[in-house]
């Protein structure tokens, strides 16, 4: 089973258009994910730093697997969605190479804790 770690920040997820520069605010923090599409430009960051403007979606934590994982291991992702999912608790994932990270709506977050802890993962930093 895996470990997770809880972020402390609350998160947003923006959605610029496809052609935006990326905005400083987006990056003034330790932790932010950005990914350009033909589409859209998509952010995650700190949604204290976050325009008011902006297209967003506020109010996300976010769960850290602890890693570094191996490019080789299967089902790191399906064995926390689908508990999660069970549970009607919607998730937002990011991957990185290193690790996985799962964004729960803050209002989910202790249920998403209860939910995973009961799928035999540990979660540390509560």
């Amino acid at each position: 089973m895996l470990t997770l770690s809880v972020l402390p920040d609350e998160f947003g997820v923006c959605r610029l258009e496809s052609s935006a520069e990326v905005p400083g605010w987006a990056i003034s923090q330790p932790f932010f994910s950005i990914t350009r599409t033909p589409d859209e430009l998509s952010i995650v960051c700190a949604a204290a730093s976050i325009p008011s403007a902006t297209r967003a979606e506020r109010g996300w934590r976010c769960l850290k697997v602890d890693g570094p994982l191996d490019f080789t291991e299967t089902g790191v992702l399906l064995s926390l969605a689908a508990p999660l999912a069970r549970a009607h608790i919607s998730i937002f994932a990011l991957s990185t190479y290193d690790t996985d990270y799962l964004l729960v709506k803050s209002r989910d977050l202790r249920r998403a804790i209860a939910v995973l802890q009961a799928a035999g993962h540990t979660l540390q930093h509560l």
